[in-house]
């Protein structure tokens, strides 16, 4: 391409390229697999070499894509967190080894995919850790590295060292992960790499304590007091101080060999139990680095040699349909098994409706399949259609035979039964929420324990439940049985809001749940409300109209409410609003509050007419902010929006 197009392309790469930077880096949130990103990045770079003027100060090839996250306090590096020059071929690997010189000494380990950070010790204890951020400046969260068990929170060595490390996610892990996103009704992770990332960067260490994340050490960054003189050297040296160092790397005697070692990890990467994405090949000799240096972004002594994906045809023999536990009624293809990154794989999601009617997916077509990340088998495509029809998703659910449904904009068709089997532990759950019916002793892997054992097969036998069986389970006893019983019938007696939240209608929460119990007063006027009814609530459009006028209009709906009643569950409003004080205002909590709950803080709101909400805007009244108020309340600011302390809101309420 001439100079004119050139100079538009590197623009509109530089663009795209840094729109993806941020969602992955920052956000925990790729859109695009490694290969279809360092393809743009690849061309990007290809376009600079043929016109180096334009190459700026600003392009994504010249920086780390990340930034430090305002919620962390930031962390200047001692020693730049520098990123590698990947490369795609052996070819490559032997152009990288003719300018460093093709018999020196390489150090090849694979790469982990993962979150790089930084671990400083002083005196023997660990006492801060960041991560990459820009290079130059990371976030501190030290706090959530220390919940991890494979970092040691002291050593041997009492002199100042620096380490640097890739924070993970095992499969192991990151499927526990998702079964209970799953369970919860929550969006499940896409792969490990933003699991472990997303996790690392929570203000909450309890949470990244539950995750169960793991590292790997590969770099000593500083180290006072002690001089190595090989890579190798070091990581010797970071094993024996109690690091959990890379599982294999490998003194290789020039290049030839250590392109045999890239090849053998590459073969063995599916028997690992986490994720790489790719191996290391460094120079071993730390005075050779000194002397080679680095460029504005890649250090000159080290390249990342990136496997492609593996993809294979096979044939498709069936499609299968399940309901998901969020009533996602999903299609996996069945065909003939293949080997894909060291593991037999027979089966893959096909996704949605949309997908297999763009793709014109035929049971007997032969298809093209590759694992996305490692892990999860996906369909890319038909390489030879069979001649048969396209293939149909069901009208009604496969589970319990209630119509199915999609809403308009959405991908996903739906099972909006309630009383669903094959979704009926995710119901539960979120029935004895404290949200909801807020049934103290009946958490998940009660709930899991009761299914399995007969006890209950859906939500309306919680009333009825056998409590002498319950006394005779290993680990309860007659006290926990009586406690439960006393929950159970305390619940009982809950407002009609809590009940409709607990009945899981879709894009019905807490909010919306009270406004239905206030506008209709009793679950039999919701049976009998027509569409437009539901739609004169303030703040109802017409999605969330469709789905609860749907909803009350299901068979089962009226089967679970009827056999409610009949066990003594309340259907009626009950907790009216007292006041109008904060009639027609709008109220945002922010922090953590030491007076009440955030739960206990909204009903006073809308007792006294005002209604919550999760984000502050310009209609936003007041924000009620406690302790460690984060992003909420600088916008809050920032809009000029009134901010109150617990002080003044009891002001208020008097």
């Amino acid at each position: 391409m001439d100079f004119k197009e050139a100079k538009k392309r590197a623009k509109e790469l530089a663009k795209l390229i840094k729109y993806h930077n941020n969602l992955y880096y920052n956000n925990d949130a790729p859109e695009l697999s490694d290969f279809e990103y360092d393809a743009l990045t690849r061309e990007l770079k290809s376009i600079e070499k043929e016109y180096p003027e334009l190459i700026t100060s600003d392009s994504p090839t010249q920086k780390v894509g990340g930034v430090a996250d305002s919620l962390f306090a930031p962390v200047e590096h001692t020693v730049r967190m520098e990123s590698l020059q990947d490369v795609f071929s052996f070819d490559e690997l032997y152009d990288f080894a003719e300018k460093v010189g093709e018999n020196t000494e390489f150090s090849v380990e694979p790469k982990i995919d993962g979150l790089s950070v930084s671990l400083l010790y002083q005196n023997g204890n660990f006492v801060l850790g960041s991560t990459r951020g820009d290079g130059n400046i990371g976030e501190d969260v030290t706090a959530n590295l220390l919940q991890i068990d494979d970092i040691p929170k002291s050593i041997s060595f009492k002199g100042d060292l620096e380490v640097r490390g890739e924070v993970y996610m095992s499969h192991d892990s990151f499927n526990a992960l998702v079964k209970r996103q799953e369970l919860l009704g929550e969006n499940t992770a896409k792969n490990p790499r933003n699991a472990a990332a997303g996790s690392l960067r929570q203000k909450n260490a309890a949470l990244v304590k539950s995750r169960n994340l793991s590292i790997f050490i590969f770099n000593v960054q500083n180290i006072s007091g002690k001089v190595f003189k090989t890579h190798i050297e070091s990581l010797d040296f970071l094993k024996s101080e109690g690091f959990k160092v890379l599982p294999s790397y490998k003194l290789c005697f020039g290049i030839k060999e250590a392109v045999n070692e890239v090849e053998r990890i590459g073969n063995t990467r599916g028997e690992l139990s986490f994720d790489i994405d790719g191996a290391v090949i460094k120079i071993n000799d730390l005075v050779r680095r000194e002397e080679l240096g680095s460029t504005a972004k890649y250090p000159k002594w080290a390249v990342a040699f990136k496997y492609p994906p593996e993809e294979k045809e096979t044939v498709l023999r069936d499609i299968e349909v399940n309901v998901g536990r969020t009533g996602v009624v999903t299609p996996t293809a069945v065909f003939d098994p293949i080997t894909l990154a060291g593991t037999t794989v027979s089966r893959a999601v096909l996704h949605n409706e949309d997908f297999i009617n763009e793709k014109q997916i035929c049971i007997g077509d032969t298809i093209i399949v590759r694992k996305a990340g490692e892990i999860i088998p996906e369909v890319l495509g038909v390489k030879e259609h069979s001649g048969s029809s396209v293939f149909k998703m069901p009208t009604v659910c496969p589970s319990c035979n209630e119509p199915l449904t999609r809403e308009e904009g959405e991908a996903a068709v739906r099972c909006t039964n309630a009383d669903c089997p094959a979704q009926i532990l995710r119901h539960l759950i979120h029935f004895t929420s404290r949200e909801a019916m807020d049934i103290e002793g009946l958490g998940p892997a009660v709930l899991e324990t009761f299914l399995n054992n007969g006890i209950i097969k859906d939500m309306v036998d919680i009333y009825d439940l056998p409590y002498d069986k319950i006394a005779s389970l290993e680990g309860a006893g007659e006290k926990t049985a009586q406690n439960l019983k006393k929950a159970v019938e305390k619940s009982k007696e809950n407002d009609l809001s809590k009940l409709i939240c607990a009945l899981g209608i879709r894009h019905v929460g807490a909010k919306a749940a009270r406004l239905l119990a206030d506008s209709f007063s009793d679950i039999e006027n919701l049976f009998s409300a027509q569409l437009e009814d539901i739609q004169n609530i303030e703040g109802f459009g017409e999605v969330i109209s469709k789905s609860v006028y749907d909803f009350f209009n299901l068979s089962s709906t009226r089967d679970i409410i009827d056999r409610l009643k009949a066990l003594g569950v309340n259907t009626t409003l009950i907790n009216k609003a007292v006041g109008d004080k904060f009639n027609g205002m709008t109220f945002v909590l922010t922090g953590t509050l030491s007076r009440y709950t955030r739960d206990e803080a909204s009903k006073i709101i809308e007792s006294l007419g005002g209604k919550t909400s999760s984000s502050v805007s310009k209609k936003t009244n007041y924000v009620l902010a406690g302790e460690n108020a984060g992003s909420k309340l600088d916008k809050a600011n920032a809009l000029g929006v009134a901010v109150i302390s617990e002080d003044e809101f009891d002001e208020m309420i008097k």
